[in-house]
């Protein structure tokens, strides 16, 4: 049975993402290019959603392979993952980022021509930032790749035969705040890894994120493998969850804000930050089996139009970021101009050519549409 709410989740999600990635451009951390005027009081709704985009995507995902598996063996997904996955990182790496690279070398005035001539340059310059050849923000892909092969084999076994773990998670969600018991791996990540591999989402040493992210992929299998119980669980905690979550992220400013760094404050917001994201992703899939859990049109069009849109939304943000970036603007008028342009660019190359030309399909993972 297709869980539609998981599709509207999906589809939110990855649209927050495009808001995200123009707060980026506003606020003081590293990020290709920047505003000639930064806003720091934007990092508060951006380190908010920080918390959660993410993880939540990686649970989805797992959640997404359960019903994968439930139709093909494991040499089937396999090689739908590598098509879905593989194919699209590539061809991205190749078209779709390189013009990002451009225009950040443009703003540092570290190259000067056209964008045809920039693109002789990407196979012989290395790799990014040194060189000029990245996957920037399709870093999700290979790592959503390398999470389906090693686990693809585990999972099929889980689904052929049901283990302790699926009737102890079938047992303890029933449990008030069972569901919580799923932060005490994120913990010891959180609390043990971070420290020592800072994100880099360059996949060799990006340690903490791959182990962390590898565990909420894993998390989304499990829950759905759960059955019913999992959303009996999650429409019971809904609520409390909401209030956690806006304790927890009012309790992690105040640490931000009036304590200085230790080791005790660090265990003491790692523990608090787990808890944070696993209540607002609690609180996602508590509401949005109440809300979203319905067969729509709309939906149909907008879960096949957001890989594409994933693919192609910051190199048009950031082309229209760097003709906007000097500009005598306000901030409402700028980011106003680059969500709305964003959105339009990444609909108008989807809608108008990426649909109407089958052989682009496979490049921006494109499936037939649902039913």
């Amino acid at each position: 049975m297709r869980r539609y709410d998981l599709d509207w989740l999906r589809v939110i999600v990855f649209g927050l993402l495009i808001f995200y990635h123009v707060g980026m451009f506003f606020v003081p951390w590293g990020f290709h290019i920047k505003n000639n005027i930064i806003y720091d009081w934007l990092r508060w709704p951006m380190l908010f959603l920080n918390q959660w985009r993410l993880p939540i995507l990686f649970v989805i995902s797992g959640m997404g392979t359960y019903y994968a598996l439930s139709s093909r063996n494991l040499w089937q997904f396999n090689l739908e993952r590598i098509k879905r996955l593989a194919i699209p990182l590539l061809f991205g790496m190749l078209f779709i980022v390189p013009p990002q690279v451009y225009f950040e070398r443009m703003a540092n005035h570290q190259f000067s021509g056209s964008l045809v001539e920039y693109f002789t340059t990407i196979a012989y310059a290395g790799i990014y930032p040194e060189g000029n050849f990245s996957w920037h923000h399709l870093w999700f892909l290979p790592y959503l790749l390398i999470f389906s092969l090693i686990l693809s084999p585990v999972f099929i076994w889980i689904k052929k035969n049901p283990t302790k773990l699926i009737i102890w998670v079938r047992k303890n969600v029933q449990k008030t705040y069972g569901l919580y018991l799923f932060i005490i791996p994120l913990y010891l990540t959180e609390a043990f890894l971070e420290p020592f591999f800072p994100v880099t989402h360059a996949l060799i040493d990006d340690w903490f994120n791959f182990i962390n992210s590898l565990i909420l992929f894993f998390f989304g299998f499990v829950l759905i493998a759960s059955g019913k119980e999992f959303w009996s669980s999650v429409n019971r905690i809904k609520s409390k969850a909401l209030i956690i979550g806006i304790i927890t992220f009012n309790t992690q400013i105040w640490i931000w804000l009036a304590l200085e760094d230790s080791t005790f404050v660090h265990f003491s917001e790692a523990l608090i930050k787990v808890i944070n994201l696993w209540s607002w992703i609690l609180v996602l899939f508590g509401y949005g089996a109440k809300f979203l859990n319905r067969k729509s049109k709309k939906l149909a069009y907008c879960n096949r139009a957001v890989y594409p849109f994933y693919i192609l939304h910051q190199t048009i943000m950031i082309a229209i970021g760097y003709y906007v970036m000097n500009l005598d603007w306000g901030f409402i008028s700028k980011f106003t101009v680059l969500v709305f342009g964003t959105f339009l660019g990444s609909w108008m190359i989807y809608h108008l050519i990426i649909l109407r030309i089958p052989v682009l399909h496979p490049f921006f993972g494109l499936k037939k549409p649902y039913a």
